[in-house]
């Protein structure tokens, strides 16, 4: 958190929060929703300035209720998460690897653990870091998933589909390196519940 940030909070400490203002959306996207866009329930309009942008990722983070927020100045403004409260991105390495990089311009490190839901969104962990991966990376990801085929499921990719569809006689591991992670499901719906986190904070 910027140090202007803290000298901010400890010299107004009783701002109040502000809620449903700002919006992350499932690509990573921070978006500005006025009066009209929260009564309409629209998406809002996408943040483009860089030096906001740095601003926001520098000074996000969450409570201990699992609301994430922005703390802008003496201010907490709070985050409605379409999604994740972290979105993963792909980033070519210099030796030709892909690595993987926070929406928040954080590198995320080697992933430990890795889920799908039955939309075939994939999710990682990596240390404290919890994120789901942009759609549009994905296809970058997809050779890491291995499913080893059974007696009648054809190809790897039937295979895969079929574990998708529920099938628990199919086993699927993620290896983006040397190290073979298990895949777990997860359930679109239940997704804020599973790893700890609101979706949409509200003032009480």
């Amino acid at each position: 958190m910027d140090e202007i940030v803290q000298q901010a909070m400890r010299k107004w400490p009783d701002v109040p929060h502000c809620f449903g203002w700002l919006r992350l959306d499932a690509r990573g996207a921070w978006r500005m929703r006025d009066e009209r866009a929260q009564q309409l329930e629209l998406a809002g309009e996408p943040i483009r300035h860089p030096a906001l942008l740095a601003f926001i990722a520098r000074n996000y983070g969450h409570d201990e209720q699992g609301r994430w927020y922005f703390q802008n100045g003496p201010q907490r403004v709070y985050v409605d998460i379409e999604w994740m409260p972290r979105i993963l991105r792909t980033q070519p390495a210099a030796n030709g690897a892909t690595t993987l990089q926070l929406h928040t311009g954080e590198a995320f490190g080697a992933a430990e653990a890795a889920w799908m839901d039955e939309q075939g969104r994939l999710y990682l962990r990596a240390g404290d870091h919890l994120a789901g991966v942009d759609d549009r990376d994905l296809a970058q990801l997809l050779p890491a998933l291995q499913a080893a085929p059974v007696a009648g499921t054809g190809s790897e990719e039937e295979a895969l589909l079929r574990w998708l569809e529920g099938d628990d006689s199919i086993s699927v591991q993620f290896c983006p390196g040397p190290q073979a992670l298990p895949l777990q499901r997860v359930g679109a719906a239940d997704i804020a519940q599973r790893f700890g986190f609101v979706a949409r904070p509200r003032q009480a």
